[in-house]
Order: C-alpha cells, then structure tokens, then sequence
C-alpha cells in the first residue's frame, strides 16, 4: 500500500509512536536513554512543540505532542535522524534504527486527552518493566513522575495536564493519579492505536471513493476522533492537497480515483 500523507497542521494534538525496525531496540541502556530523551526535550523547545506525556520502551515509543509552527514532521525529522545518527556511532552499526515512518494519529483532545495520558504513562506497567504503581511513580522513562511532581523536565507541560483534573495543584496531582491507577484494568486499549473506529483507508482517493457511495460512517487510521471529527480533518487536509498539488497532480489523482470506482462497479476507465 502507497504512503498516505502526513496530517501535519501546526497547533495539532498528536500520538506518535516510534518503533525499532524488525521490532529490535533503539535504546540499549541507561546512556542511550539519557540520550533519547534529552534530544526529545532540545528540540521540542527548539521547534516550540509540546510535549504531554511519554514513554521510552526497549525497541519502542510513544509520545503525545502538540505541534508546533513548522509542523510534526520537522520535529520528528529532527530528533530521530540526530539520534539514529548517535545511535549508530555509538554502537557501531549501519542501516535504518527504526521501522518506516513514525505512525502518528491526530486525536480528537476533549474525547481522548486524558484517555491517552493514561494509555502512554501505563505502558511500562503493561509491558512488565515496572511492576508497581508505586515504582512506575518515580519511574525516570515515563513521563508520569514528571505530572506528579517527582521529576522534572521543564520541556514537558505539566500544569496543562493537570488542569484537566482540577484547579488546585495538590488535588489536580491526586485526582490525576487515581485516574492512572484505574486504568491498569483495561489492559492494552488496541482501540487508541489504531484509528478511531478501527479502520484502514487506503489514502484519499478510497476517502473520495466512500463518500461517493454514500458511506457516512468515515474513518480513517490515522485520525483518533468521532466521524464528525475525522470529516472535518480530512476536509481540511483536502482542501491544503488541492492548494498544493500541481494542476497535473490533481488530473492524475481524479483519474485514479475514476479508476477505483470503476474498478469496483465492476466497469473500466478508458482514456478519452
């Protein structure tokens, strides 16, 4: 399946998830970790992107960010082409550290912000790396320390976090930690990874394809959200395509979509 475009407004709540290639590690110790984590924080100051929450796992990551001026992409180029590069040096290894792209998700932030908080700072619970609520309270590769107070990354917005769970700092950390801790029985909630209603598109000409036939029920994977949310981001991202393909490009993208559609009426297209 062809890429899909990135949905990469400035100002946009994301879930990004970083992953070694062939799932092998892209931290192998202590001092890598320091690494990853340090150039996460430089440069998301640089880019002015905000972070939430995030986690550091052997051979993954996940991170949930704001977007700055320059967009996702610029930022993420960044820090995972410097750290590949230190990686690499460092442990004496050629070729690609992580696996394709990073998968990032816009997220709907009034539905699903603090259902992602949860999700991100439980991963190393869920994976068995730290056994305890109580440890993973000053856990130092998770954000969670930080949002309760026991670390400190000045990168990271705590207080924007803990907002959403009242005024007042002492209660706002409590109430925060309470709704951590019962999530640890929801298990791995595949539903905030995957697309808002768990299911695939194949790119805009099959988004173009549905609504053509009538289908309101719109999805797409890479968008965290209700249908009204999802149509409203693939409107926008739309509309920025057609400002900024090519008149060319917009002719072969109508005829690939005329294709698809004949293609599945059971017909074909000829060229005039």
């Amino acid at each position: 399946m062809p890429r899909q475009a990135r949905l990469d407004t400035p100002g946009t709540l994301h879930h990004v998830i970083i992953r070694g290639i062939e799932k092998r590690p892209i931290v192998d110790d202590g001092k890598d970790k320091k690494e990853f984590v340090l150039r996460m924080g430089t440069l998301s100051t640089e880019e002015k992107t905000t972070i939430y929450a995030w986690t550091l796992l052997t051979n993954h990551a996940h991170i949930l960010l704001r977007s700055g001026p320059r967009g996702l992409s610029k930022f993420m180029r960044r820090f995972l082409t410097g750290y590949a590069i230190y990686y690499n040096h460092r442990h004496k290894r050629h070729g690609h550290l992580f696996q394709n792209r990073y998968k990032s998700i816009i997220c709907e932030e009034d539905a699903y912000f603090q259902e992602l908080l949860r999700y991100i700072h439980l991963n190393p619970v869920r994976a068995h790396i730290v056994p305890t609520m109580a440890k993973l309270d000053t856990y130092p590769w998770c954000g969670h320390a930080v949002i309760l107070g026991r670390r400190k990354h000045d990168w990271q917005d705590r207080g924007y976090v803990l907002r959403w769970f009242g005024n007042d700092e002492k209660e706002a950390t409590k109430n925060y930690h309470r709704y951590v801790q019962e999530g640890i029985p929801l298990g791995s909630r595949p539903e905030l990874v995957g697309g808002g209603l768990i299911r695939s598109l194949g790119g805009w000409s099959t988004v173009i394809s549905m609504r053509r036939h009538g289908d309101r029920d719109v999805s797409d994977e890479r968008i965290l959200g209700n249908g009204a949310f999802v149509e409203q981001i693939i409107k926008e991202a739309d509309d920025l395509v057609k400002r900024q393909l090519p008149e060319n490009s917009q002719k072969k993208l109508v005829v690939t979509i005329i294709q698809e559609i004949c293609h599945e009426r059971g017909g074909e297209h000829k060229r005039a």
